[in-house]
């Protein structure tokens, strides 16, 4: 794996100062890490901070909310992005979820403090408080409206809520255990769940059932995504004929990230399996890049990325560091992870560099959401980040 380049997360208020200073480091397997600092040495015409990197770094562009960082030896480009803005009064802990909905307008959030809240996009005001799971919610999403909120449980519950008047319109009860992912099919007429009781269920929302059991692992599932699958993967066809309330299933697979080991991929409609793959450690997430390939990422800090058509090895494996990865996004071309070291970064096929989202400090980032150029993050530091992103 390449080398990964670090940077003091709070470097943009220490080189906001003249003569201020932030640490940077470069870590390559197996060779002693370069250490190196950034310096301030006054400002340009332009108004944009004058910075000089020690021996073995080379700075390129800055702007009031990034720098550019190299080191030649290793052949490495960063580009560090502090937040455009910052959160800190939605929630009192750890943000343990977070969407923004589909118009860019809302977005809600799950938290160790008991609560889930929809709140301004633009500003972080609180506009909903969504009250009725019983202990800690660990999972929220909005359907692809806009309107309506899908969340999961510690109570074993999967609700549905308005996003206009906070009501609870719909209940799924039928899980043994914490719900711990989501997803929605097409439109939302029929979801998704995953749950430590090791199986994921497939709902029907109009009339508040259970359409299956897709998958039964006898292991918690951590996480699930839906994707339409290329035409040449044989999903397997259904035992019996699927209820005509199942809305959206064919030609998909879902895959299940599971604590033992395994990332799975299931005929979502024949229920049949249609791969197995086992990884170095427990898998935390996963998402779907296109038809073709999928990511999944683990406890020790591997991401993999495989191709649907033939599991039986990575295209490749990217490791930045030993953290767990706890959440992975399809963005552009190319996807966006975060890890409980704090670290989220972007990765762009046609970019040369990675882009880093700074500021986390050692605490986790649980989950990243985007809309058009705007990446929000949630953290255990009780902050929703906002960061707004160059153009690519």
């Amino acid at each position: 794996m390449a080398a990964t380049l670090r940077i003091q997360s709070d470097w943009s208020q220490a080189l906001r100062r003249d003569e201020g200073e932030a640490w940077l480091s470069c870590r390559s397997p197996g060779k002693p890490t370069l250490y190196g600092s950034l310096t301030r040495r006054g400002l340009s015409t332009e108004g944009v901070p004058d910075i000089a990197a020690s021996e073995g770094f080379v700075v390129g562009e800055v702007t009031k909310k990034s720098i550019l960082v190299s080191c030649p030896h290793e052949n490495v480009s960063t580009k560090f992005l502090a937040p455009y803005t910052t959160f800190c009064r939605i929630h009192q802990k750890s943000i343990t979820c977070l969407d923004i909905s589909s118009g860019g307008g809302l977005g809600v959030s799950t938290s160790t403090d008991g609560t889930m809240k929809i709140w301004q996009a633009a500003n972080g005001e609180i506009r909903r408080l969504l009250e009725g799971h019983v202990y800690d919610v660990n999972c929220c999403r909005f359907f692809p409206s806009g309107l309506v909120v899908l969340s999961g449980g510690m109570d074993a519950q999967l609700k549905i809520w308005s996003a206009e008047d906070a009501s609870c319109v719909v209940t799924f009860k039928g899980h043994k255990g914490g719900i711990l992912d989501t997803a929605i099919v097409d439109r939302g007429r029929n979801v998704l769940s995953c749950s430590r009781d090791g199986t994921a269920r497939l709902w029907d929302c109009g009339k508040a059932a259970c359409l299956g059991v897709i998958a039964d692992c006898g292991s918690p599932v951590n996480g699930i995504a839906v994707g339409t699958a290329d035409n040449s993967l044989n999903l397997g066809t259904p035992e019996k004929a699927p209820s005509e309330r199942e809305v959206g299933t064919e030609g998909k697979i879902l895959l299940l990230a599971r604590e033992d080991k395994k990332l799975q991929g299931v005929g979502l409609q024949s229920r049949q399996p249609v791969f197995l793959f086992v990884g170095s450690d427990a898998f935390n997430c996963c998402a779907f890049l296109s038809s073709t390939y999928i990511l999944a990422g683990t406890q020790d800090g591997n991401i993999y990325q495989l191709d649907v058509r033939n599991t039986n090895s990575p295209i490749q494996v990217i490791h930045r560091s030993g953290a767990p990865v706890l959440s992975l996004l399809p963005y552009r071309d190319g996807f966006i992870a975060s890890q409980g070291d704090g670290t989220c970064f972007i990765v762009q096929q046609d970019l040369d560099y990675v882009l880093d989202l700074t500021e986390a400090d050692c605490d986790p980032v649980y989950k990243v959401a985007s809309w058009e150029k705007q990446i929000y993050t949630c953290c255990r530091d009780g902050i929703v980040r906002r960061y707004q992103l160059p153009d690519l």
